[in-house]
């Protein structure tokens, strides 16, 4: 009887294995951290209870579904995202919640906030290139993630939207171009987004142009699998 049961959890196992899209960065003890503002923090909580600790968004589906498709790689998922967070906000912490947690896989999404708070575009390639750099140079082996900012003219982000949208822009192409020098895979979200309108409108998917829905997050989950599968194929 024992066996069978042991034998009907295996099947089960591989079928769900199965189901779910591949991704070959995802070996055995596998560390993926998600840092970046409040789109990543997702409201996740600051303790180690683990119903809450990844937060709501994106890092959770992404957790959520491999977590339980490789449950015997033993992944370990964390997200570090703060709300409100610039890359000058990332650069103070860097050291305590990235490179002491010393991940395999770095997933960083970055940028909304330093555009509405007018960080220099120079000031934000510059000091955004040099955090990635020293999470290189304390592991060269490091898969490194980096996601576009993006936005919607929904709300009050219809206010002055040529200047906000143009300013956003302007980094994601900074963002094209680190992804490109660093090797890193590159998760442009804003393409999803404007792909997604055709289907329901704007606020549908990002309910104040700038933080999600739960439908959002989902697609961008989705594209985040997507872009670290094109990335890092099976070989």
């Amino acid at each position: 009887m024992l066996g069978l049961l042991a034998l009907n959890a295996a099947v089960a196992m591989s079928a769900q294995t199965s189901a779910v899209e591949s991704v070959s960065i995802f070996t055995n003890g596998t560390r993926i951290l998600f840092q970046g503002d409040s789109i990543t923090d997702g409201n996740r909580g600051r303790s180690a209870d683990p119903n809450h600790i990844l937060g709501h968004g994106y890092a959770f589906i992404v957790a959520a579904k491999y977590g339980a498709a490789y449950a015997d790689r033993k992944l370990e998922f964390m997200n570090r995202g703060i709300s409100g967070n610039t890359v000058p906000d990332l650069e103070k912490r860097w050291q305590t919640d990235t490179l002491d947690l010393k991940p395999d896989v770095l997933s960083v999404l970055i940028g909304v906030n330093d555009n509405s708070r007018n960080v220099p575009p120079d000031a934000f390639e510059q000091k955004y290139d040099q955090l990635l750099a020293a999470v290189k140079a304390v592991n060269p082996n490091i898969r490194l993630v980096l996601c576009e900012p993006f936005t919607l003219a929904v709300g009050s982000r219809k206010t002055n939207w040529e200047t906000w949208n143009a300013g956003l822009r302007q980094r994601q192409e900074i963002v094209a171009r680190l992804a490109k020098k660093h090797d890193a895979a590159w998760v442009r979200f804003q393409r999803v987004f404007d792909d997604a309108c055709k289907a329901a409108p704007a606020e549908y998917w990002i309910w104040d142009g700038v933080h999600p829905t739960y439908s959002g997050h989902q697609l961008m989950a989705d594209e985040w699998v997507r872009a670290v599968r094109e990335k890092w194929p099976e070989p």
